[in-house]
């Protein structure tokens, strides 16, 4: 049975996977605290939104207190890689073209258990490439980077990881999806930056121990041939299959200002964050 938090009435859709290398990550978590608040008070139906970023390390706050971090970041820089401190939990992860990250956001949030979020979205890409493959796995690959209970892996390769984000009474649900390109060089950039950034000094913090063997992209695991649109159209058809209708607004009124407030917040957050590494 379809979990019920994927069969609104009505789907709101966002697509914001074309917008270029000057759309800034700290723009898209400030979106969807935006559309969070809007669902969770009931004036926006449940939301799905596409992003993209060009070659973006989005770093956790843990990773901001490695031993060595400015170098470490001076490393991801020299590799051709903004980077942005997000102001919450999970640890780095690699954003470029050829990865989809897609939101989920859900009403009711103080009613609905956390773990019914991820699920859903477990259920939701289960589904997305259910023609493709059922051997899509939710279980903690370790050795990946940002590893976590509701990683998705094919044979024990991990393709995408999941958070969730929860403002006021509504939830979001983000998922990464290594759609093209090599998993493994990706997870290469992000060991040497732990590398770079411990320097051998022991921390009490468990950083990540990136084997890259273990996170591949689904066109390497299926041997497919998909792009970013063509995982676009699937979204889009499964939320139209799923839904008495689709709207597709962009954000409006009291959103626009929820917005640029959360926006504003990020970027006085993220300097200061990259202030107190670089001092």
């Amino acid at each position: 049975m379809l979990n019920q938090l994927l069969h609104p009435p009505i789907y709101r859709f966002i697509d914001q996977s074309n917008m270029g290398p000057t759309f800034s990550a700290l723009q898209s978590f400030a979106i969807d605290d935006a559309l969070a608040t809007s669902v969770g008070d009931h004036k926006s139906p449940t939301t799905a939104r596409l992003w993209v970023h060009h070659d973006t390390i989005v770093l956790g706050i843990p990773d901001a207190r490695l031993p060595y971090i400015s170098e470490a970041i001076d490393y991801l820089k020299e590799e051709g890689y903004q980077v942005v401190v997000r102001n919450s939990g999970g640890l780095a992860v690699v954003l470029d073209e050829g990865v989809l990250n897609l939101s989920l956001i859900f009403p009711d949030a103080k009613n609905v258990n956390i773990h019914d979020g991820y699920d859903a979205m477990v259920e939701f890409i289960r589904h997305l490439f259910a023609d493709l493959t059922s051997n899509i796995e939710a279980y903690e690959i370790t050795q990946s980077y940002c590893p976590g209970t509701y990683d998705l892996s094919i044979g024990g390769k991990k393709f995408a990881g999941i958070s969730q984000r929860r403002v006021k009474r509504g939830s979001a649900v983000q998922i990464y999806l290594d759609v093209t390109g090599s998993g493994a060089e990706r997870a290469a950039l992000l060991r040497n930056f732990y590398k770079v950034g411990l320097n051998g000094v022991p921390t009490r913090f468990q950083y990540p121990d990136i084997d890259p063997s273990v996170m591949a992209s689904l066109n390497e695991l299926l041997g497919a041939d998909l792009t970013v649109e063509d995982v676009r159209s699937r979204i889009l058809y499964q939320l139209n299959d799923w839904s008495e209708r689709i709207t597709a607004n962009s954000l409006e009124g009291e959103e626009i200002e929820t917005f640029t407030k959360r926006f504003e917040q990020m970027i006085i957050r993220n300097n200061k964050a990259l202030e107190q590494i670089h001092d």
